[in-house]
């Protein structure tokens, strides 16, 4: 005999579901976000030195001031997105915690070549598993431009510097071509009948290519909904600053030339060029006007049937797991470092480099140094220990040559199989040139020797990394400040003089354990 359900008993019934479903997602959604967050103080405190050297960037370098900005960004970009979340409730997964292992790997290779960005990348990305593993697929994807923009807050791109002053120099060099002015050009120098003009790290548009790539994935994420249009604006803002910087730095050397002081038309160069880059961005914006679809409707998740009861029976355990999980794979790597840097925690061993006399240099007031007129030039070697990673070399290189966006920088490579990067300080009215040895060797600063000193480090090498350090400042008593000219020229002629002995020195010390 069958039964009818009267309506008043239907919508009694449709109306307790609906109230348990709703509970469900409730109480899921308060258990998932305060583990969530409890997950995030963990990993602060696993990562707190990737951290604190992102915020020592963010403080030291103006290409990187904006990077106090993406985090309140990203709140707005996910609070812009809560309406996402209405359909939806947290669907844990120990599974897919699994996903932790290749960031996990990449923290620890970047960790033995000594990369910080590396290290900070993959902290991103254990992050992103992180909220994956515990509130689940959908909702990472309703919240994913959020997630993805937390990329900008890795201080990354200074390795490109070098390419870009290149690129503005032959830029220069190039469209100074198509004009009636003379100019000799010798790497980053561009000289006119105006002046000389030196293409230093300030002038290489880091600044300006770094925030117009972070404006451009806010301007793609919030304008556009194809994935095609964001990846062509990403592109725009990627090769748009780099060009337009160029033709910035043109401006400025025929500025010069008409005014006929380089000095004149380059003393608000930085303010030139913040001009020049809003200009940049507003043409970007209103390119990119006519095509947005910020319009159109989002694609909204689909939530599954059920799943909240599911979350509301297994939702400790699912929980609780997924997060332990997420939080002991992304441990596995400083647990790791952290056991292998107990073992090169000696500090490096510093050495003078005696300089034998030279025609124009006699002896100078320090062990081992040479006077040569108004300048004293001394060197030195740290050696460090096999066990350290390259991280350590690159840290003291840094504090050896000091730094300013403003430096003049060169490469000194007489014969002798070694190249000596110097770097000038108007500040301090010192020049510094450094090379690098190792496994008994010359080396440069790049990936291969970052690679080949992790093999040393993991006792699978037979050198160690070894700094040496060339310096030029002005001698005690001196009667006027030599220019940078006169001291490159110092620097030059002692390094063309000794860098066979300091060659040979430098490749015995990094030879041996």
């Amino acid at each position: 005999m069958s039964r009818r359900i009267s309506p008043l008993t239907s919508a009694t019934m449709v109306s307790n579901f609906s109230t348990r479903s709703f509970s469900g997602r409730r109480s899921g959604w308060g258990a998932a976000l305060l583990l969530l967050g409890l997950c995030l103080t963990a990993f602060s405190q696993l990562f707190r030195e990737e951290g604190a050297a992102a915020v020592q960037v963010w403080n030291a370098s103006t290409a990187y001031n904006h990077c106090w900005l993406i985090l309140p960004i990203s709140t707005w970009l996910a609070w812009s997105r809560r309406h996402r979340l209405a359909a939806l409730w947290p669907e844990p997964s120990p599974w897919l915690a699994l996903l932790a292992l290749p960031p996990a790997f990449a923290w620890l290779v970047a960790e033995r070549l000594g990369i910080m960005e590396g290290r900070q990348f993959a902290l991103i990305g254990l992050i992103w598993v992180l909220v994956l593993a515990v509130l689940g697929w959908r909702i990472w994807r309703a919240m994913a431009a959020p997630l993805f923009y937390l990329v900008f807050l890795v201080p990354f791109g200074g390795f490109a510097t070098p390419m870009l002053q290149s690129i503005t120099a032959w830029m220069i060099d190039h469209l100074l071509d198509f004009t009636s002015v003379p100019h000799f050009v010798d790497n980053l120098i561009i000289e006119t009948p105006g002046g000389l003009f030196l293409v230093a790290e300030a002038c290489a548009g880091l600044r300006f290519l770094i925030a117009a790539v972070a404006f451009g994935a806010l301007y793609a994420f919030e304008i556009f909904r194809s994935p095609k249009r964001r990846l062509v604006v990403m592109a725009f803002a990627l090769v748009v600053p780099i060009l337009a910087n160029g033709l910035r730095a043109f401006g400025i050397v025929l500025l010069g030339q008409y005014l006929g002081s380089a000095e004149a038309a380059a003393a608000d160069h930085v303010v030139y060029g913040w001009g020049f880059f809003s200009l940049v961005i507003l043409l970007l914006i209103l390119t990119g006007l006519p095509f947005r679809q910020d319009g159109h409707p989002d694609s909204q998740p689909v939530a599954t049937p059920g799943a909240a009861s599911v979350v509301a029976t297994q939702r400790r355990a699912v929980l609780g797991g997924a997060a332990l999980l997420a939080v002991g794979f992304a441990a596995v790597g400083p647990a790791l470092a952290g056991a292998l840097q107990q073992t090169g925690s000696q500090p490096p061993q510093r050495l003078v480099l005696p300089l034998a006399p030279l025609e124009g240099c006699g002896l100078g007031p320090a062990e081992g140094s040479l006077r040569c007129g108004d300048v004293v030039v001394t060197a030195e070697a740290i050696v460090f220990p096999a066990q350290v990673t390259w991280r350590a070399v690159a840290a003291e290189r840094g504090r050896i040559e000091g730094h300013g966006d403003q430096d003049k920088t060169y490469v000194v490579a007489p014969q002798g199989g070694i190249i000596w990067r110097a770097r000038h300080s108007d500040r301090s009215n010192t020049t510094v040139a450094v090379a690098a040895a190792l496994n008994g060797r010359s080396v440069g600063f790049g990936l291969r020797s970052r690679a080949e000193q992790a093999l040393n480090s993991l006792g699978l090498g037979s050198g160690v990394p070894v700094l040496a350090a060339v310096r030029v400042q002005l001698a005690e008593g001196a009667k006027e400040v030599p220019a940078a000219a006169w001291q490159r020229a110092a620097l030059e002629t002692v390094l063309q003089a000794r860098t066979g002995s300091l060659a040979a020195d430098i490749g015995r010390l990094s030879g041996a354990r």
